[in-house]
C-alpha cells in the first residue's frame, strides 16, 4: 500500500512519528516547507531554535538525559553546516540523533550552479559525523533509511543518522506506506567468545573493569560482574552514574589520574566495556596504557574491539547482555576475592581526591559545586560545558544514577550546555536539572535563551564567569606564552542580557543563596540565568 495522497515529506514525518519521535527541533525554511506540512499533520511538537547549532545541541541533550532518539529538521546548505558541530558532539559521545534535511534539486546535485543554499556535495559535508548518511532520490528508499536509523539507535552504537531529500523530490507523492518495521533486540555475543573470556577472567587476582558510556544503562549487569570477580571499576566520564558512588568496588571517574593508570596497568585482567580506550576516556595522552595483564574487550562497535590494543578476548555485543552472559559463565564460587574487602579502592579514591583538591582553584570549585549538588534532587541532572569548573566536576561531582551527569567529552564543544539542557528538560519534563556553563561558552549559544523562554522551560543556568578563556589562558602561562586572545575586552551585562530575552536572572551573594535560587528556578515558568563570578567575595 502506497502513501495515498501524502507527499514524501508528509509521509517521512509520519513515519518517524510512528517510530516514537514526538518532538522536532527545527527552523522552517523555503526548502523544508513540505516537511513542515508533515510535522503539523503528524501532531508532533515543534521546538523552534534560534540557530541550527543550538537546535542540534537540544536534540543531543534530549537524547543524553532521556536515552531516547531526538529529531532535527534543517534546510539545505547553511542549515547542515550550522548543525554539523552539534552532530559531531553527538557522534563523539554516541548519542542517538536523526537529522532530516533538504538538499538542492536532483538535477543540480554536484553541478555548482550557484543555486540557493548550494553545497556541491552536501552529503560529504555531514557523512563523517554520522553512523549513516543518505541522499534519497527514490522515495521507496525512505522506509529503509528510517528503519536503519532506529535500528542503529536501538541495537548498534547509537550515533547520529542523516537523511536528505532533494527539494524537487520532497513534495512528490509518497510511494510507501507509513508503517514501521521490527527493530532487532540487543546484539548477543558469540557463545564461544564468552567462554574464552570467562576462562581468562576466572583466574584473575587483581581484575579491573573500565566502564565506558556503553554501560550507562546497564548498571545492574556491571554490578553483578564486578562483584562476581571482585573487580575494581574505573568509570570513564561518560560512564558516571553506571555504578553507585557508595559501591565498595567503584573507583569513580578517576581515569585522569596517574594513580588510576597504575591500577589499570598493574591489573592481571582488564575488562574494557563500552569504551574506545581513547584519549578522552583514559587521559593518558600521548601514551597508551601499558597493560601488564590480559585484556578483554566488550563493545557493540566491532571497530573498537582491537583498536589501539590487541585483546586476548573480544566480545561483540550489547554491553548489558554481554556482561550478564560473562558473569553467568564464571564459576559460582571460589577463586580469588580480587579487590573485595581489601580497602585498596577506598584508599585509591581518597588519594585521587586529595590530588584533585590540591589544585589551585579547588576550594572555589568545590564550594559552588557542593551548593549546586544540595539543590539538585537525586534523580536530577547536571549538564556541563567546556569550562574549568566542569573539568573539575568531571571527577568531583558525585552521582549514583545513570543519565544524571553529562559533559561534551569527546568533541568538547563550547556552548553546548545551555541548549543541551533545554532539550533535556523538554525530553524529561518530570526531572529537574541544571546547566553549568562558562562565560565564553554561554555566548556561543546565548540566543537559545529565547527558545527556553518560548517553551517556558524551568531551567537554572549557572554561569561561571572568569572573564575569559580560563583554561587556555592558564595553559599559555604554564608554557611561558604571552596570553593572547583569552581575555575579551568586555563581557556583556549578563543580567541585562537575560532580561532582554524575557528570562530571569540572579547574582547570588552567598552559597546558601545559590542553592535557594536554583531550587526556585526549577519551578519557574522560564529559564533563570545565575551568574557566579570566580572572584566573588563569598568564595574566599
Amino acid at each position: 500500500m502506497a502513501g495515498g495522497n501524502l507527499s514524501r515529506g508528509q509521509a517521512l514525518m509520519q513515519l518517524v512519528r510512528a517510530y516514537g519521535i514526538e518532538t522536532v527541533f527545527g527552523m522552517p525554511g523555503v526548502h523544508t516547507l513540505e516537511y513542515y506540512r508533515g510535522i503539523a499533520d503528524a501532531g508532533m511538537r515543534h521546538v523552534l531554535f534560534r540557530h541550527e547549532q543550538g537546535g542540534g545541541f537540544m536534540a543531543d541533550g534530549h537524547a543524553r538525559i532521556s536515552g531516547k532518539p531526538a529529531l532535527c529538521c534543517v534546510i539545505t546548505g547553511p542549515g547542515v553546516t550550522n548543525i554539523a558541530t552539534a552532530v559531531g558532539n553527538a557522534y563523539a559521545d554516541s548519542q542517538p540523533m536523526l537529522v532530516i534535511a533538504s538538499t538542492n534539486g536532483s538535477g543540480d546535485l554536484g553541478a555548482g550552479r550557484g543555486r540557493l543554499h548550494e553545497i556541491t556535495d552536501q552529503l560529504a559535508t555531514i557523512r563523517p559525523l554520522t553512523a549513516h548518511a543518505q541522499t534519497i532520490l527514490d522515495g521507496r528508499q525512505i522506509p529503509g533509511a528510517v528503519h536503519r536509523a532506529f535500528s542503529t539507535f536501538a541495537s548498534g552504537r547509537p550515533r547520529p543518522c542523516y537523511i536528505e531529500l532533494p527539494i524537487d523530490r520532497i513534495a512528490e507523492t509518497a510511494e510507501f506506506a507509513v508503517r514501521t518495521s521490527p527493530i532487532t533486540g540487543p546484539l548477543a555475543p558469540d557463545a564461544a567468545a564468552v567462554e574464552k573470556a570467562a576462562a581468562i577472567a576466572a583466574g584473575a587476582r587483581q581484575p579491573v573493569i573500565i566502564a565506558g558510556g556503553g554501560t550507562i544503562d546497564h548498571g545492574e549487569a556491571l554490578r553483578v560482574l564486578a562483584e562476581r570477580l571482585g573487580a575494581a571499576v574505573a568509570l570513564t566520564i561518560a560512564g558516571k552514574g553506571a555504578l553507585p558512588e557508595s559501591h565498595p568496588l567503584n573507583c569513580g571517574a578517576c581515569l585522569a589520574s596517574p594513580l588510576a593508570h597504575a591500577l589499570v596497568e598493574n591489573a592481571d585482567v582488564v575488562i574494557a566495556v563500552g569504551t574506545e580506550l581513547s584519549e578522552t576516556d583514559i587521559w593518558k595522552d600521548p601514551d597508551f596504557l601499558e597493560l601488564k595483564g590480559r585484556l578483554i574487550r566488550i563493545d557493540v562497535d566491532a571497530g573498537n574491539l582491537a583498536r589501539d590494543y590487541t585483546p586476548d578476548a573480544a566480545l561483540l555485543g550489547d554491553a548489558g547482555l554481554t556482561m550478564t552472559m560473562l558473569a553467568e559463565a564464571l564459576p559460582a564460587a571460589g577463586g580469588h576475592p580480587g579487590f573485595t574487602g581489601s580497602g585498596a579502592i577506598a584508599d585509591l579514591r581518597r588519594k585521587v581526591m586529595e590530588q584533585l583538591l590540591a589544585s589551585p582553584r579547588a576550594a572555589r570549585f568545590t564550594a559552588v559545586l557542593d551548593a549546586m549538588r544540595d539543590a539538585i534532587p537525586d534523580d536530577g541532572w547536571l549538564i556541563t560545558d567546556a569550562t574549568q569548573i566542569a573539568y573539575f566536576a568531571n571527577e568531583y561531582w558525585p552521582t549514583s544514577r545513570p543519565r544524571t551527569y553529562t559533559h561534551p567529552n569527546g568533541y568538547c564543544t563550547l556552548g553546548s550546555a545551555m541548549p543541551s539542557a533545554i532539550g533535556a528538560k523538554l525530553g524529561s519534563p518530570g526531572r529537574h536539572g541544571v546547566a553549568l556553563t562558562g562565560d565564553a561558552g554561554f555566548l556561543f549559544t546565548a540566543s537559545e535563551l529565547a527558545t527556553a523562554v518560548d517553551e517556558k522551560v524551568g531551567l537554572p543556568i549557572v554561569l561561571w564567569n572568569n572573564d575569559g578563556l580560563g583554561q587556555i589562558r592558564d595553559g599559555m602561562i604554564e608554557r611561558d606564552i604571552a596570553p593572547v586572545g583569552v581575555t575579551p575586552g568586555r563581557n556583556p551585562d549578563f543580567g541585562a542580557l537575560a532580561s532582554a530575552f524575557g528570562a530571569r536572572s540572579s547574582r547570588p551573594g552567598s552559597l546558601p543563596e545559590l542553592t535557594g535560587i536554583i531550587r526556585e528556578a526549577f519551578d519557574a515558568d522560564g529559564p533563570t540565568l545565575i551568574e557566579v563570578r570566580e572572584d566573588a567575595g563569598f568564595l574566599d
